[in-house]
């Protein structure tokens, strides 16, 4: 496995993948999760497939195991019975048992999964491997018949998709060619040439908005927006499929002045504004002590169902086709 020592963000990961214009079946990416039988990710009964890596530091995220490109090792304190074993084996003494469980060292971890191999609870699990687009295809083609009756199809998500370009092209390619309905959740960060190359096999974006300015994104994601609008702007007038996705963060983003915002931004840019407003939650808060990081939303909690419905009428008051999901 490939090591990797820290926090990636930025343009740097966009080169992490190669770009190049082949795409064939054997193409390799890595691959975290499969999740069957979704329904919030896309039209009908869908599965998603999530990718590594993200140019994003959300402060929300509720994957944060996808931010790293690479796989990483993750530990459940709660399941550790402190017998050393993987301390033992690690060949780089990046593991040692402390008073409340396991204690990984990020800087010395190559992520060589003998700690994996030795702990017998399953207090380790490694995050992310490496598979070929010919084996996602088969793995999302499995349901065909759920995606036939139900209007659905294969959706990823991450991360980032648009990280690993020639990856997702591939897998999308070979679903096209079955007739398997392609989505992506995307964040919008990429390269337009990563968009342009996944675009022909792209039967919908849903594509994230997540602060009309510049300033706040930065703040609360690492990021500007700018390259993101940017791709929603090639999107639409290259005629694809876009639903804007909006993350409702109580107090970051859900105010009636940024949500305004952001409405002008889909009003603008879409000729056929739609938008997914979502709920925040924290489900994914648990993931980040076993990957030995903070979670800075603690305070948070989700919206009323009022205050969900008068973000919707901010935009159904402006001609936006707007619902909530999840």
């Amino acid at each position: 496995m490939v090591r990797t020592n820290g926090e990636n963000p930025g343009n740097e990961l966009q080169n992490e993948f190669n770009l190049s214009s082949e795409i064939k079946s054997d193409a390799r990416g890595i691959v975290f999760n499969i999740q069957r039988y979704s329904i919030h990710d896309g039209p009908g009964i869908r599965t998603v497939v999530f990718l590594k890596g993200c140019p994003l530091r959300c402060a929300w995220c509720s994957n944060p195991e996808s931010q790293n490109p690479h796989p990483e090792i993750a530990h459940s304190d709660s399941l550790c019975d402190k017998c050393g074993k993987c301390a033992d084996v690690c060949p780089t003494h990046a593991v040692t048992i402390k008073d409340k469980g396991i204690l990984i060292s990020r800087e010395l971890c190559t992520n060589c999964g003998q700690c994996i191999d030795a702990c017998q609870p399953g207090a380790l699990k490694l995050y992310g491997k490496e598979m070929s687009a010919k084996e996602v295809y088969r793995e999302v083609e499995k349901d065909s018949e759920f995606y036939r009756e139900s209007g659905g199809g294969v959706t990823a998500s991450g991360g980032e998709p648009l990280v690993q370009p020639v990856f997702l092209a591939s897998v999308f390619q070979l679903c096209q060619f079955s007739g398997i309905h392609t989505a992506i959740e995307t964040t919008g960060l990429a390269r337009t040439e990563a968009l342009k190359l996944v675009m022909p096999y792209t039967n919908l974006l849903l594509y994230d908005i997540k602060f009309a300015g510049s300033e706040s994104h930065q703040q609360w994601t690492k990021q500007s927006n700018a390259q993101i609008l940017n791709n929603l702007k090639f999107a639409v007038e290259n005629n694809m499929s876009v639903i804007v996705r909006v993350p409702l963060i109580p107090g970051l983003n859900d105010t009636d002045s940024e949500l305004r915002k952001i409405a002008d931004i889909v009003i603008r840019t879409l000729k056929d504004p739609k938008v997914h407003l979502l709920p925040y939650h924290r489900y994914g808060q648990g993931k980040y002590g076993m990957l030995d990081r903070e979670y800075r939303l603690e305070s948070l909690t989700r919206q009323s169902n009022e205050d969900l419905e008068r973000a919707k009428q901010i935009f159904v008051s402006v001609g936006v086709d707007a619902q909530v999901v999840g």
